[in-house]
């Protein structure tokens, strides 16, 4: 949660100290980050610990090096985030928004499940589900259309999963973990790039009748709690233009 003690370490901070700031705006395309000495100076850290941050944000493509200039900041739009991944930033701080976003549109109703949905539910189709809807953006505009869908089931448990509001108390995973008392125990993630439809388009905020010819993400998401149920089934559809990337640590 938010209180957690931070344990990344010096570099990693510094960069997601600048990664928010770049990421909400208050650092515009353009502007000059300070110099490895600055950083230095300021963060009490080591050059090589104010460089190997400098060196992530590059990585990530958030700025560049300019030889005699400095560090710029550049102009693009964010990556989209895995349901795991937005499960595992709404445990660490109690919201699944990655920096500089937030959500609008929030809606929910109670309809019989799709063929596709009760198949990934591992329910009969027609079964009563809930379905919440909600748009992220940032700065760049819409990075996904998220939507999730819940047994019914869970809604007479919380009955603010059928509600149109934005949650409050924790994600729709958490408040379904500490009604049953059963926590996640593990998630399957699936990617794929698909051709705008009509449908898609009107999700997106897009012309349907005059879609992107290039395709976009949709990232799907099971999850499953400690009794083997399935609890929930996710699908995020990126925004044009959106990505999706993951990092990891490589030891040797």
């Amino acid at each position: 949660m938010a209180g957690q003690a931070d344990n990344r370490a010096p570099y990693a901070k510094i960069a997601a100290h600048y990664t928010e700031l770049i990421s909400t705006g208050e650092l515009q395309p353009g502007t000059l980050l300070p110099s490895i000495k600055n950083l230095s100076e300021e963060w009490k850290v080591s050059t090589a610990t104010a460089e190997k941050a400098l060196r992530k944000l590059r990585n990530e493509g958030l700025v560049r090096g300019i030889h005699g200039i400095g560090t710029e900041v550049l102009d693009r739009p964010a990556s989209m985030s895995s349901g795991a991944q937005r499960q595992d930033r709404g445990r660490r701080t109690g919201s699944s928004w990655g920096a500089g976003e937030r959500s609008d549109s929030h809606q929910a109703v109670v309809v019989p499940a799709p063929a596709e949905v009760a198949q990934a539910l591992d329910i009969e189709p027609g079964t009563e589900v809930v379905r919440r809807s909600r748009v992220y953006r940032d700065r760049h505009g819409i990075v996904a259309h998220s939507t999730s869908w819940i047994p019914a089931r869970y809604a007479k448990l919380i009955p603010q999963l059928a509600a149109s509001e934005r949650l409050t108390g924790g994600t729709s995973l958490q408040l379904i973990a500490q009604a049953t008392g059963h926590p996640i125990s593990h998630r399957i993630d699936t990617a794929s790039a698909r051709t705008l439809t009509s449908e898609y388009a009107q999700l997106l905020e897009l012309d349907p009748e005059n879609p992107p010819a290039e395709p976009v993400v949709v990232m799907t998401a099971k999850f499953v709690d400690s009794e083997g149920s399935i609890v929930e089934y996710g699908v995020d559809l990126g925004g044009p233009g959106r990505t999706w990337r993951t990092e990891s640590e490589v030891t040797s």
